[in-house]
């Protein structure tokens, strides 16, 4: 087959001159490129690099691709983006990796992800939604609980989730909140802050998706709390160990994977997915965030990460991805 590779690098980003210092976490590296490219040579599929933006445009249109393996981001600063080059080929009925516009665009939406895991039965920390720093203004915070966690309620990859980024009374929780309004030009989520353990969890498959495993992220310093922050993913090999699969009771275990795959059906992923929770001293998992489109990294990212402990090397999670798209497009298997 000639499997196409969407994606938006790093360097190829155009760079507003007023975005936030992460404005291009969430975008790839040539290193993770290079390692799906040769995951999927390695089946012997040719590979034809279609980029992202107007160079997917050009390249989409002027090649000739079977299927294609999308990892782009989207570019702007809109809730939609992630939802971009898979609406493309759905116009140009090309069929691709990886889940479709509609959930794309709603799982980088955390407050709306939220209410539809909830409405599923999934627990999930209170919150609350600011639009503008009149609304913050005008909001008695005294009500809610405390501690809180602040961050941009259209991001991912951690853009504006920080060490400080935890607010221990009201006056701090709008201190930040107006800080993240400014410098991310879009609203707020301000969120219960539920002690415990940070886990994730790795999903790959449609019928019927398949946990392939549970990480639990532990800091190899102790402190009264601990926060997944951006700083921590940036240095992680010195400041967390990745424990996978969590040493955590059966029923726990147990209680994430069916959140997990609940979360995972109700929002319509496809292929594969990481969802994010906090585990309660009492085992209870709430759910914090889903990424439908995960970092496929061969070093760093959470999911290769978490493949590789549970004996998958980067080879066979690529593999895994590209056999479950191939599986809900039978005109695929016939190429």
């Amino acid at each position: 087959m000639r499997i196409g590779l969407s994606y938006d690098l790093k360097d190829r980003v155009p760079r507003d001159v007023a975005a936030p210092e992460d404005y291009l976490e969430e975008y790839d590296s040539l290193e993770t490129i290079e390692g799906i490219a040769r995951a999927l040579e390695a089946r012997s599929h040719s590979v034809v690099r279609l980029g992202g933006g107007k160079e997917f445009l050009v390249s989409i249109l002027q090649g000739t691709v079977d299927l294609v393996f999308n990892i782009a981001e989207g570019l702007g600063n809109y809730r939609s983006r992630e939802a971009q080059v898979p609406s493309v080929l759905e116009m140009l009925d090309m069929p691709y990796t990886g889940s479709d516009p509609l959930c794309l665009a709603v799982c980088l939406d955390k407050p709306l992800t939220k209410s539809l895991v909830a409405l599923a039965g999934v627990a999930t920390p209170k919150w609350q939604v600011v639009n503008s720093a009149s609304q913050l203004k005008e909001t008695d915070w005294r009500s809610f609980p405390i501690p809180a966690f602040i961050k941009p309620a259209h991001e991912g990859s951690s853009k504006g989730v920080r060490l400080a980024s935890r607010a221990v009374s009201s006056a701090q929780v709008a201190e930040i909140a107006e800080k993240l309004l400014e410098h991310y030009r879009q609203p707020v989520m301000v969120e219960e802050f539920i002690a415990g353990d940070e886990v994730t969890v790795g999903i790959v498959g449609n019928s019927p998706p398949q946990v392939i495993g549970i990480m639990r992220i532990l800091p190899k310093k102790k402190t009264d709390y601990f926060v997944y922050s951006l700083e921590v993913k940036r240095d992680w090999e010195s400041l967390v160990d990745y424990e996978c699969p969590a040493r955590l009771e059966s029923s726990i275990l147990k209680s994430i994977t069916d959140s997990a795959l609940t979360a995972f059906r109700a929002l319509g992923c496809r292929d594969f997915a990481r969802i994010d929770f906090r585990v309660t001293p009492d085992g209870t998992p709430y759910f914090l965030e889903i990424n439908p489109l995960p970092g496929l990294n061969p070093r760093s990212g959470d999911l290769p990460i978490m493949a590789g402990k549970m004996g998958w090397n980067h080879g066979t999670l690529i593999s895994a991805i590209l056999d479950a798209a191939l599986r809900r497009c039978q005109r695929c298997l016939t190429q």
